[in-house]
């Protein structure tokens, strides 16, 4: 295996227990007496920001609304919207089940969130996970959140259309979504929520691994990508979303080495994709959300990326909420969900169409 690869693609595995297509195990909250039952729709919205991508990935996503209990009695009511992103080699489907809702968000508002629209898009590609990143290989999944997507639910739903209530919440490939889209449009949103989020620095990559540049070699349609083990595909997923190549079919993309060479201008655009390495040209957006609040598990591999996107907000006076709770990187996902990510943004959108 490659040492230090860029971007921590080697914590995501170990963090995550490389669990494609596994259930993982999570603690669950116990179901909160009296919860009143949201309703669930499960939609569809055109990504124009997605059409003519490279690999085929489907440009009308699966994306689930949760409506609270009080959206069907109350016709004139409007409410803010969280936007929540799943992680790496999962989908909103699947995301719902991680972070059991809707019996989660049933549970916060019975214990006194206030009424809010949770939103989950399905980010999920070819190669397992968008990077919620911009790029003619995939597509602009980084824009799909922020413009696609917002305006849809904007135009179908009874919300409060402007950034004070609007949250952005993802967890880990998520994480990295909610810090890199947070960053670039905070004039689209006004709260923003981190969850243990990847790929937030870049690191030197090791020696060139032939056998693994081989198995990626031999990778030529989506069927050849699934047969593929966690790190590989993860692999041609950031590839994909951070070097795309419109002249390299069939995959379209770069990968870090080619014959044996490491391929330093493939590796200065991951760089150029790592928050970390760029979040110092976006503190005055940091600086317009009313709140922000990080978190990450004790045993989570991506910890220490997590503390240095703390500090740095630290460092240039930035007001965030930090906690470094007892967990792994999925075992608190539900919990964390009820009780910290929904009562933040009860407490820090705004719910009055008269707030500025």
């Amino acid at each position: 295996m490659i040492k230090g690869l860029v971007l921590g693609l080697v914590a995501i595995s170990v963090a995550t227990g490389a669990r494609a297509g596994a259930q993982v195990q999570t603690i669950v909250p116990p179901v909160v007496e009296g919860a009143k039952p949201v309703t669930v729709e499960h939609i569809k919205v055109h990504g124009a920001s997605l059409e003519g991508n490279l690999e085929g990935d489907a440009v009308d996503r699966d994306v689930l609304v949760f409506l609270p209990p009080s959206y069907a009695k109350d016709a004139q009511r409007r409410y803010p919207v969280v936007y929540a992103m799943h992680g790496y080699s999962i989908g909103a489907e699947q995301w719902s089940h991680e972070i059991h809702v809707p019996q989660t968000i049933e549970g916060a508002f019975a214990q006194g969130a206030k009424d809010m629209i949770v939103v989950l898009p399905d980010s999920k590609t070819v190669h397992n996970g968008s990077m919620y990143s911009s790029g003619a290989t995939t597509g602009d999944f980084e824009r799909f959140i922020w413009h696609d997507l917002v305006e849809y639910i904007d135009a179908h739903y009874r919300t409060m259309p402007k950034r004070e209530s609007r949250g952005l919440v993802g967890h880990s490939m998520g994480g990295y979504g909610a810090t890199r889209i947070g960053m670039k449009h905070a004039d689209v949103f006004g709260s923003l929520y981190i969850m243990s989020p990847c790929c937030l620095s870049a690191r030197p990559a090791g020696p060139p691994n032939p056998d693994l540049e081989k198995q990626l070699e031999a990778v030529k349609t989506p069927e050849d990508s699934a047969k593929l083990g966690f790190f590989p595909r993860a692999m041609l997923a950031s590839a994909a979303a951070w070097s795309p190549d419109p002249k390299n079919p069939p995959l379209y993309l770069d990968l870090p080495w080619k014959d044996g060479v490491t391929q330093a201008d493939v590796l200065a655009k991951w760089t150029a994709n790592a928050p970390l390495s760029f979040i110092d040209q976006y503190i005055g957006g940091l600086r317009r959300y009313h709140a922000i609040g990080i978190d990450v598990g004790d045993q989570d591999g991506l910890k220490v990326d997590t503390t240095k996107l703390h500090e740095v907000l630290d460092i240039y006076g930035i007001a965030n909420g930090f906690e470094v709770y007892s967990g792994t990187h999925t075992s608190a996902v539900a919990d964390r969900f009820q009780n910290h990510v929904m009562p933040f943004f009860s407490k820090n959108l705004c719910f009055s169409e008269k707030c500025e």
